[in-house]
Formats: C-alpha cells, structure tokens, sequence
C-alpha cells in the first residue's frame, strides 16, 4: 500500500469517531470524563435533560466508535475514556491541519504572484 493509500484507510476508521462527537449530549459526557475520570452512568446523566436509558444508548455509540470502556465495580458499571483512541484521532486532525496549512500557503504564493504580475 502507498502512504497515501494506508493514510485514507487509517482516517477512514477514524470516521465513527467524529460521527460519534458530532453528538452535543456525547460530546459533553467525553467532556465530562475527561473532567472528572470514570463515572457512572448516574454521575454521567446528572444535569442533563435526557434519561439512563438515554445516556445508555450514547455511552454505548461511544464504546462502539472507541472512545470509552467500561468495567464493572460493585453492582454499577464505571465508564472511562480511551485516551489512546483520543490521541489518534488527534493525528488525523494534525494531519488534515497540515494539509490545509500547505493549501492555504500555496494559495498565498499564487495570489501574490498574481499581485506581482499586476504591478
């Protein structure tokens, strides 16, 4: 495989990752555990305007993306971040980042010798 190549394939599995944080309930609960560390769905929950079932459901669209794991302690389940998952998809942010970075310089260079050539 080209570089290029096993780059689509790694951001492509990166997908249900951003899929998942596209979630505004989701996105705060991975706030939350970055926050305060593992919690339970309870500790989870509290504050926000949807149900156990609910925070459930999201935690479990969390778990199938990656992002988080649960153990169970006692009679309840405590839920904690993937901070490894985090981290690659931060490459891929890093390196779409570059990317447009190296986009956004070319399209300088090319206005200004547009300008130049006006002159």
């Amino acid at each position: 495989m080209t570089a290029r190549v096993l780059a689509a394939a790694r951001l492509t599995d990166a997908a249900p990752v951003f899929a998942a944080l596209g979630d505004a309930t989701r996105l705060r609960i991975v706030a939350r555990l970055c926050d305060g560390g593992p919690q339970s769905i309870v500790r989870l929950g509290a504050g926000e305007d949807v149900s156990r079932q609910a925070v459930t459901k999201h935690l479990r669209a969390l778990e199938e993306a990656g992002l988080v794991q649960s153990a169970r302690e006692g009679r309840e389940r405590v839920w904690a971040l993937r901070t490894q998952r985090l981290a690659e998809v931060r490459h891929h942010l890093d390196l779409i980042s570059e990317q447009w970075n190296a986009a956004i310089g070319r399209l300088r260079e090319l206005v200004e010798d547009i300008e130049e050539s006006r002159d």
